[in-house]
């Protein structure tokens, strides 16, 4: 297995925790501003972003859905909207974020579709080939090992399955890329801070966006271990990119 320079990146840096843990324990304290940052920071474009990564799955139609790193649930609810699955389960490490999905998809009435379980991406407690898809979204940047846990989502999905992945990235043009370092390093920050008391979590997400291997490298690390048909598709002048490859 290969060692990301991302792999390394931690929310707190004097902490001896392991990244998981140092991050099932920043998303546990953020939690309860977690779906109002995400709308607020990104001004909403953030529901499109995971709509045009759910429509990725349109063909194949999956009947069975793994969400990683499922958070609040706003994927497997989206994907439920979308798609129509008989299933989804989401796995995610922090109960925090786990609690609020819960009672969202109790809210929906989707009890009986979505499953909601405490889980981690480099130990996926399924057996092989158990789902037709498996999305992600904004959680690779957060993986310990990121092949590990790209090969154990291989595993998990079906012949034929397909991954989509959503995450950030690096505008290329240099005009964005400064109003895009501006808002990342100074802007996102500040606002966590006064509304969810924890700065170190978006300072956090800004170092893990740098040091993340996006584009056509994340594409080469798919291809390599195995993921057939892969390809990527940038999103609001690369803020933001899809990546997708099939078993």
């Amino acid at each position: 297995m290969t060692d990301f320079a991302h792999d390394t990146v931690v929310p707190y840096k004097g902490s001896e925790l392991a990244k998981k843990e140092q991050v099932a324990g920043m998303f546990n304290s953020i939690a309860f501003r977690y779906d109002f940052l995400n709308r607020f920071l990104s001004a909403g474009i953030d529901i499109r972003w995971r709509k045009k990564a759910i429509k990725q799955l349109v063909k194949t139609q999956p009947k069975t859905i793994l969400d990683v790193a499922t958070g609040t649930a706003d994927v497997a609810l989206m994907a439920s909207a979308i798609l129509n699955p008989d299933k989804i389960t989401g796995i995610d490490i922090s109960d925090g974020m786990l609690e609020l999905g819960r009672k969202k998809i109790e809210k929906a009435g989707l009890t009986d579709r979505i499953e909601l379980l405490n889980g981690d991406c480099e130990t996926i407690n399924f057996k092989n080939d158990s789902f037709e898809a498996v999305t992600v979204a904004f959680g690779v940047r957060n993986f310990e090992n990121l092949e590990k846990g790209l090969s154990e989502i291989l595993r998990v999905m079906k012949p034929g399955g397909k991954l989509v992945v959503l995450e950030f990235s690096k505008p290329k043009s240099a005009f964005v890329k400064a109003f895009y370092n501006f808002y990342m390093k100074i802007v996102t920050p500040n606002v966590g801070k006064i509304f969810s008391k924890n700065r170190n979590a978006y300072q956090y997400l800004d170092e893990s966006i740098q040091k993340f291997p996006e584009g056509k490298n994340f594409v080469n690390i798919l291809d390599n271990l195995g993921y057939k048909n892969t390809y990527f598709k940038p999103l609001s002048l690369g803020i933001c990119s899809i990546y997708c490859g099939e078993k």
